[in-house]
């Protein structure tokens, strides 16, 4: 992959969230009142259970639109994991007069009904974070090295021996493909080995999904048995996580566990030991840049700076693996997190030996 992508470097200063309160999910959503002539762009975000689209993309996609144009609206929906829903809310949004549609699929080799209805309605196509064949532009992370990030952090954590678990994302998800694809070219070639005949695939990401794998796993194999788990997101580390405990496991003695989106609780778990690591996809690198390029497509403007990424005009980021030791610098310093969201008092003592209060 890395021959056909020019990555993007993270720059940026912190981009401040705003308060404006959040619509209720799948419903569209207007960031400012439009005229009868103001430019509509389509935000279309997956799902809710992963923290981070209504808490970062949302707000700061619908900040820089803002910001870029006075004369923008933004109409925004949620697809809540159905991919039949999400159609018809690409529907609606055109309807409405969206002449950009950035689109974060529920199902993305299943989304190219999608992109046909907007660019046959004359709207380009924005693939955000999850790739589309055919969209106008696509942006996300270098996927398959996110998988190879966490995958070495496992082989270190473990020394690079014993047993382990694996669990996947969603398997309708054209990310999780890359992250396993990633992951397993390291996985395979370590000294590990796997515990089970094959991975797991969680058909929606769900943590209570990956809560009852594991516990499926262990009425079978014993919790010493599990030297480590490969974990594709933060939302199933805990899944993970808390089925260990379910079944007896001290918080001291957890094997360590990956993950990936940088959430907060994922952050905490770090702090205090839990959870090995996770891996930050800036979400503040990727939202505006995604608003950056919707408001030139909607005012009709040149986009330049993309590269090739399987026939789409591309912008790829590089993702930042996240440890104890780098918490400060990579997430507080960025300003994902302030010190007092991460250092609550469930969490004070294991701050203090952190160096972060």
């Amino acid at each position: 992959m890395s021959s056909l992508i020019r990555r993007v470097a993270i720059t940026g200063a912190v981009i401040a969230l705003g308060t404006a309160g959040l619509a209720a999910c799948g419903s569209p959503n207007d960031a400012d009142s439009s005229s009868k002539d103001g430019k509509v762009i389509a935000l279309l975000l997956p799902e809710s259970k992963t923290t981070r689209y209504e808490a970062f993309d949302r707000p700061i996609f619908e900040k820089k639109v803002k910001e870029l144009c006075s004369d923008c609206s933004v109409k925004y929906y949620n697809a809540d994991q159905d991919a039949a829903k999400q159609a018809q809310q690409v529907d609606t949004a055109i309807n409405a007069g969206a002449k950009v549609v950035v689109l974060d699929p529920v199902d993305g080799p299943g989304a190219g009904g999608m992109v046909k209805s907007a660019q046959d309605a004359g709207a380009k196509v924005v693939a955000y974070d999850r790739f589309i064949e055919g969209a106008d532009y696509y942006m996300s992370f270098d996927n398959e090295t996110v998988g190879k990030l966490q995958a070495q952090a496992l082989e270190e954590a473990t020394g690079n021996k014993g047993g382990y678990l694996q669990l996947n994302g969603a398997p309708s998800d054209p990310n999780a493909a890359q992250f396993k694809k990633g992951a397993e070219e390291v996985l395979k070639a370590s000294g590990m080995k796997l515990l089970t005949k094959t991975s797991y695939d969680n058909p929606d990401w769900s943590p209570d999904n990956a809560q009852k794998y594991v516990t499926d796993q262990l009425s079978k194999i014993s919790p010493d048995q599990i030297k480590g788990v490969y974990a594709a997101n933060d939302g199933q580390a805990g899944g993970v996580i808390a089925a260990l405990k379910g079944a007896g496991v001290a918080a001291n003695a957890l094997p360590p566990v990956t993950g990936q989106d940088a959430e907060l609780a994922a952050i905490q778990r770090i702090i205090s030991g839990e959870q090995y690591m996770t891996i930050f996809k800036s979400y503040f690198i990727e939202a505006n840049k995604a608003g950056e390029v919707a408001v030139a497509l909607a005012k009709g403007d040149d986009v330049t700076g993309t590269t090739d990424f399987q026939g789409v005009k591309s912008f790829i980021f590089d993702p930042v693996v996240v440890k104890k030791d780098n918490v400060k610098k990579d997430i507080v310093d960025s300003g994902l997190f302030k010190v007092s969201d991460i250092c609550t008092a469930d969490y004070a003592a294991a701050c203090k030996a952190a160096g972060l209060s």
